[in-house]
């Protein structure tokens, strides 16, 4: 049996060998593997929120700055501080603030990229998906599957603000974005208003119906039948102690998320309780809609409002204090992170 000759090299002699390799694209692995398969998630982003008193007047100037037509988009992008220039405000999301001011059209495209927009300031504009057109109201959750056509606009008489969320750091990842503008600015509508809601959102679907889209063919959850909902449910009085009262928005075809790469929530935490400390690999982003109260994240206090943006980045333990009752939309890539296996969660002892 040959026997293993003793490692001699000094850190010199390996450098060297090191950048012999170097121009043959060449690396060695364990100089950095315990960089690539860490004990725990080591997550870039960090703890961070939004308080919307404190920027609408940014967002508001803007419309001063810049048409929607000419914006195409006109987004205030919520960058996390540890990616600056980067428009992530987690490693796998995007999120930003967008105006249509009164009479104003954001113009049609489409692009690979899910979005999803939350309705914060304003009433009465509207956003067209696919040939039908939905009038959007504050807490109402509108998606934009991938490749649909959309515009917005706006025939009320006040400004609109939305927060946006997309997938765009994943697509971007995969090297897979694709974006095209339609030639008129608004899309042609085939369907009456309030189409989508009353064909897929009754406990029912259509003799015949097809799957055409792994997104729900709902595009409009209204922030009122999400509210009554909540609030019926609470008569039961079952609390998680980590959540309050937690609900997902879902598929109406087969139960999966609403959208197949991010998922979206909206949770009741009723005043007086203070939930347990809990942790997930998905970095969430949450808007507030009702309610004032805190988010301690790793010991870091995030104090927040109605309108508020913040977030969790993966694997930080965090628990929320709530001054009365509170009603939280939120967001992350847990379908993705699930359908991979990678989902892990830590409730501590509950």
């Amino acid at each position: 049996m040959t026997a293993v000759p003793p490692i001699t090299d000094t850190k010199d002699e390996r450098q060297a060998y090191y950048d012999r390799i170097a121009p043959a694209n060449l690396t060695p692995l364990w100089e950095v593997m315990s960089g690539l398969v860490t004990q725990e998630p080591v997550t870039k982003a960090a703890p961070a929120i939004w308080h919307y008193d404190e920027i609408r007047a940014f967002i508001m100037e803007s419309g001063d700055l810049i048409t929607a037509m000419e914006a195409v988009r006109r987004v205030l992008v919520l960058e996390n501080p540890n990616f600056p220039g980067q428009s992530k405000i987690t490693n796998t999301l995007y999120a930003g603030l967008q105006l249509i001011l009164p009479g104003e059209v954001a113009p049609a495209h489409r692009h690979s990229m899910s979005a999803l927009r939350f309705i914060v300031e304003g009433s009465g504009a509207y956003t067209a998906v696919e040939g039908e057109k939905t009038i959007m109201q504050p807490g109402d959750f509108v998606t934009t599957p991938s490749w649909c056509w959309h515009d917005h606009g706006n025939d009320a008489d006040e400004p609109m603000v939305w927060l946006d969320g997309l997938d765009i750091p994943i697509v971007q990842f995969f090297e897979a974005a694709f974006a095209e503008d339609l030639e008129e600015d608004t899309q042609p509508l085939s369907k009456p208003t309030g189409d989508a809601l009353a064909r897929y959102g009754a406990g029912m679907l259509p003799m015949g119906y097809e799957k055409v889209s792994p997104a729900s063919p709902i595009f409009n959850y209204p922030y009122a039948r999400t509210r009554d909902a909540l609030e019926q449910m609470r008569k039961a009085e079952v609390w998680d102690p980590c959540h309050g009262l937690k609900m997902s928005y879902i598929n109406p075809v087969n139960g999966d998320y609403a959208m197949p790469t991010i998922a979206t929530f909206m949770q009741l935490i009723p005043k007086g309780l203070t939930t347990a400390p809990y942790r997930s690999t998905d970095g969430m982003v949450y808007s507030v809609v009702e309610g004032t109260g805190r988010t301690i994240v790793n010991g870091q206090t995030l104090s927040w409002g109605p309108r508020d943006t913040f977030i969790i980045p993966s694997w930080c333990r965090h628990h929320h204090e709530v001054d009365g009752d509170a009603v939280l939309f939120s967001f992350s890539d847990r379908p993705i992170q699930e359908k991979l296996g990678l989902w892990r969660q830590d409730r501590g002892n509950h």
